[in-house]
């Protein structure tokens, strides 16, 4: 009682807000987003569809995560990686962190109404919606395939590049949302297997919790072979070229490598460090996805 009357009383900095927004998830959702729309342009991106689509972009995504750390309070403070988040800790009130939320998400719906397209904000919006209600407070909660339902939601970003840029919904766009949502199962049961103790205390049901950590590193290997199918589209269906077919293939081999390490030979830090590359693995891919785009190279 004591600590949490001082936890409220404590002062609380602009760093426990920039905390609540998830700052490296965003900026890697950003990065997807940025790629979507110099994929949809043929040249250089419009400097106004630039700023302010990664601007409203960016403030939504910012609210969900804010969203996350409200409606997640109760389990994060259950869980040794994220009791110390400041609603959890009771640094930051639920009241102050809703009105945070709710002022980035119109700021940013905003941004994207006025100076990008409407399109582009009611997707943003949805996703928003996608992730902090359906995934967060319903989905998290009732079933261990939470992950893969609601993973539409954070794959979203490339499709929400493209529009922003375009004004429409292309093939390509959704391939590019098709890949992170197939990067997204085993880049998160990695993490739970890694937390498998940390969610069952929280009762959350994640695989490793209903299912056991055999099943889940079973599916994270199917899941990545997956992805390696999958990303093989872009350079198939002629989106992308020769760099983007070598890029791509040395990321699944590394990716792959983990998986059956993790499946078959797995020490204590395997699955961690299997999280961690499916973050490089993301980031690079859609850094090389950029590169191959400004600087083709064909067979």
């Amino acid at each position: 009682m004591s600590q949490t009357k001082s936890n409220s009383h404590a002062k609380i900095t602009w760093r426990d807000y920039y905390e609540m927004t998830k700052p490296n998830v965003v900026m890697l959702l950003l990065l997807t987003a940025l790629v979507g729309m110099c994929l949809a342009s043929p040249g250089w991106v419009d400097v106004t569809a630039l700023v302010c689509g990664l601007l409203g972009i960016g403030m939504l995504s910012a609210s969900a995560a804010v969203i996350n750390h409200v409606v997640d309070h109760k389990i994060d403070s259950q869980m040794a990686r994220t009791f110390n988040r400041p609603v959890a800790k009771g640094k930051v009130s639920i009241a102050k962190a809703s009105w945070f939320a709710a002022g980035l998400g119109v700021m940013g719906f905003v941004v994207l109404s006025l100076w990008v397209n409407m399109l582009t904000a009611w997707l943003t919006l949805a996703s928003l919606v996608g992730y902090a209600v359906v995934y967060t407070m319903f989905l998290k909660r009732a079933t261990p395939q939470n992950i893969v339902i609601g993973g539409i939601a954070g794959a979203a970003p490339p499709l929400l590049g493209w529009t922003a840029v375009t004004g429409e919904i292309h093939a390509h766009a959704l391939l590019l949302v098709l890949i992170v949502f197939t990067w997204t199962p085993p880049h998160f049961w990695a993490l739970a297997i890694h937390r498998e103790k940390d969610y069952a205390k929280a009762k959350v049901p994640m695989l490793p919790v209903t299912h056991g950590v055999e099943f889940t590193k079973t599916s994270v290997l199917l899941y990545t072979v997956l992805l390696s199918l999958v990303c093989l589209l872009p350079y198939l269906v002629g989106m992308s070229d020769l760099i983007y077919l070598i890029g791509s293939s040395l990321l699944n081999i590394g990716f792959m490598y983990y998986a059956v390490k993790l499946k078959f030979a797995a020490t204590s830090q395997t699955a961690m460090k299997t999280f961690k590359f499916s973050i490089v693995h993301l980031m690079v891919l859609f850094v090389v996805l950029l590169l191959d785009h400004y600087v083709p190279l064909s067979l």
